[in-house]
């Protein structure tokens, strides 16, 4: 791993407070609704469909602490999202940003090359002022800009309070989304470090190349692009040449193109976050029991009993700012390209990088299941 710098050396073209919400388009958004909130602990809070006026889609709203996540299901052939869906497969169309000034921040990456998603619009309503627009990203992703520290609606205009059922779940102590991780093609990866770093004055702080991250059969290339308040971690994956396939490639075929890998999940108590995911059904990559054999002696005391950690499948890694504590969940659909994953910071800002050996031939097994290797 070559650390570029911790400093700040972007450019801020326009002020990004944190990721807003998280858009995914699914086949049946309220079949993921129930997942969502059953197996992840995310608790609805808002709808819009027919019954608000919206005659061509439903989306739910689901939050948990700074976490808020939106599912969009066409109604209609003819909405957006229906062609989307054909393509992809369930998954991430919509990473949006909050910004203390969406007209500006959409004109500022206009001016600078961007292209459009979705034109400026402020929406004055009697729960105050709710401005958006989006831009384009790799693939079929998007990036909506959202400004609405002066609303106090219960999610955005057009929806209301959710009415539907509750689900019974165990407390994931979710706190927010730590980093959004996005596959591209081969060849592609500098191209888009250039984009965040162009249009959205974004740094690139980290690198990976296939030394960091392969195993025998097969490795990746990595760039770490973020905000400069550091809310905002955007990796950029491409897959490296390697004796079989990647597993960045597998998801570049199987969601036909670029698109959003990953999701991290920050926690402040990992163990309990990932028992609960467990016993709600959540279901994670296997880490051999042989990863725990020597692991004291590759990173050192910890706060937590290694015991546990081995019980529950947890990584671990250290680098010099302190260490780390995280673990993958399988693909959430069938087709596998989007996943989860949810760590624990303890003075780390890093990735991981001791475990991705132990993380890519877990998910290499899985390939090998799918007949993908």
């Amino acid at each position: 791993m070559a650390v570029i710098t911790n400093k700040w050396i972007g450019t801020e073209f326009f002020k990004v407070n944190d990721f807003n919400h998280i858009e995914c388009y699914v086949g049946n958004a309220k079949q993921s609704l129930y997942y969502y909130s059953a197996v992840m602990g995310l608790k609805p809070i808002a709808y819009k469909g027919p019954e608000t006026g919206c005659k061509d889609s439903v989306s739910y709203v689901l939050n948990k602490n700074h976490i808020n996540l939106v599912l969009t299901t066409p109604l209609s052939s003819m909405h957006p999202a229906s062609n989307w869906l054909l393509k992809h497969g369930d998954g991430i169309y919509d990473v949006s940003l909050n910004v203390e000034n969406a007209k500006e921040a959409y004109e500022s990456c206009l001016n600078r090359g961007a292209l459009s998603a979705s034109d400026y619009q402020n929406e004055t309503t009697e729960n105050g002022d709710y401005n958006t627009a989006s831009i384009k990203t790799y693939g079929d992703v998007v990036h909506s800009f959202v400004e609405n520290s002066n609303y106090n609606g219960i999610w955005a205009p057009g929806f209301e309070k959710y009415q539907g059922a509750n689900f019974k779940s165990y407390d994931t102590k979710l706190i927010r989304i730590d980093h959004i991780v996005g596959n591209v093609e081969e060849n592609k990866m500098n191209y888009w470090r250039d984009f965040y770093e162009n249009i959205f004055g974004f740094a690139n702080f980290v690198v990976f190349d296939e030394t960091d991250i392969s195993t025998q059969f097969s490795s990746l290339k990595s760039r770490v692009m973020r905000s400069k308040n550091w809310k905002v971690k955007l990796p950029i994956n491409e897959p490296a040449q390697g004796l079989k396939k990647s597993q960045i490639q597998e998801y570049l075929d199987f969601n036909e193109g670029p698109g959003i890998q990953h999701v991290a999940l920050l926690t402040a108590d990992i163990a309990n976050s990932i028992s609960s995911l467990r016993k709600n059904g959540m279901e994670f990559l296997n880490v051999p029991d042989t990863y725990y054999d020597d692991l004291l002696s590759r990173i050192g005391s910890i706060d937590e009993s290694i015991d546990l950690m081995k019980e529950l499948k947890i990584l671990i890694d250290r680098d010099d700012d302190g260490y780390l504590l995280q673990l993958f969940t399988k693909p959430v659909q069938d087709r596998p390209t989007l996943f989860y994953e949810f760590i624990q910071r303890k003075g780390s800002q890093g990735f991981g990088q001791g475990n991705f050996q132990a993380l890519f031939e877990a998910i290499e097994r899985e390939q090998d299941k799918r007949g993908n290797l």
